[in-house]
């Protein structure tokens, strides 16, 4: 069987592909790894493939920074030789970054297999580019596997062919409960004089969000509001320092401002917060994992799961709905309360490859 070549770019695909691999390597697969450097700075990067135990990429086509469609086109350009060089059996393809859909549409184009893991999702927001993503890559998939139920019907109403389908589970789980006993170990609260149980963990990077001035305005009085009574801490994304930085928007002494951290540390701190606000889509499963409420800051979410099955609940970009939601759930002091949906069970990379296998 010729390789299997997994295609990551930013670093929630880190997570999402580290299970694969080590599944894919228990059954002696040859695999390739490549990296196109959508996320191309040490923290971005090169800690999280030391935290989870993945090998060196085989090939990086360093790609940098740039608009979407400057990293779309840049991958597609690198990953052309690469897939010629290589002849894998599969592209294996993650999420929904701009790598993604630039590996799904050369591997469609060079008529290669293409495998999406985390297929189906949808927000119904086209204004995410995220959205764009995924809808495409779904199309040019051969096998699509899901992480939750919802997507298969997501699917299903699109007319996509049930033997296309295969529901697999949510593989960054599968990561998060390997790796939770490691970042507990390292007490990451206590490091910054966080009180566990009562801090508020705060990530925000959406371009909707980040942007407008205004939104960020709101944002940022919402965390200064909520430091005049418990502890904030805020893990700034560089785009999100960068639009603060000009937009002349200063957080106030109370808020901890902290760079992006590695995969570890960011898990040590969710699971100990009182709440998480957050316009991430990983965060919002991890948290429903760890059984902490969770306040994401958008209107839609490719990931209703969580609503419904989960701890988050969706708030608009305000200060007054962020503090009200945040209110509620601070005075209430109610104990975590993990979740596991289905196939959220730290089995879901197997399931890949056995999906995979069975074509």
């Amino acid at each position: 069987m010729a390789p299997l070549l997994h295609l990551v770019g930013a670093r929630p695909n880190f997570m999402k592909v580290a299970p694969v691999v080590r599944a894919g390597a228990a059954r002696g697969l040859e695999q390739i790894l490549v990296h196109t450097g959508q996320h191309y700075d040490d923290t971005m990067s090169d800690t999280f493939f030391r935290a989870l135990d993945l090998p060196r990429p085989n090939e990086n086509l360093g790609v940098g920074s740039g608009t979407s469609t400057e990293q779309t086109a840049r991958v597609m350009l690198g990953l052309e030789p690469v897939l010629d060089r290589y002849r894998p059996s599969w592209v294996v393809v993650y999420g929904d970054v701009n790598s993604t859909l630039a590996g799904a549409v050369v591997a469609a184009q060079k008529r290669f297999r293409i495998a999406h893991v985390e297929a189906g999702l949808r927000s119904g927001d086209w204004s995410m580019p995220e959205e764009v993503n995924r809808v495409v890559t779904d199309r040019l998939a051969t096998l699509l596997l899901t992480p939750s139920r919802d997507a298969d019907r997501n699917l299903a109403n699109e007319g996509v062919a049930a033997g296309r389908i295969q529901f697999v589970g949510n593989v960054m789980i599968d990561t998060l409960l390997r790796l939770e006993p490691k970042a507990a170990s390292l007490r990451v609260p206590q490091a910054f004089n966080l009180p566990p149980g009562r801090f508020v963990f705060v990530t925000l990077h959406r371009p909707s969000n980040v942007d407008d001035p205004a939104v960020l305005r709101e944002l940022t009085l919402a965390l200064d509001q909520l430091a005049e009574t418990v502890p904030v801490c805020f893990a700034a994304h560089p785009r999100t320092r960068q639009r603060l930085a000009e937009f002349g928007i200063q957080l106030s002494p109370g808020v901890l401002v902290l760079d992006p951290l590695g995969y570890l540390e960011t898990i040590g701190l969710i699971r100990e917060a009182g709440l998480v606000l957050t316009d991430s889509g990983g965060l919002q499963e991890e948290t429903t994992v760890l059984g902490i409420p969770c306040l994401t800051a958008r209107s839609t979410t490719e990931r209703p799961i969580t609503l419904t099955e989960g701890t988050n609940q969706l708030v608009a970009p305000s200060r007054a709905a962020i503090l009200t939601a945040a209110g509620h759930i601070l005075t209430a002091n109610r104990p975590h309360d993990r979740r596991q949906p289905e196939g959220w069970d730290g089995h879901a990379g197997e399931r890949v490859i056995d999906a995979i296998l069975r074509v």
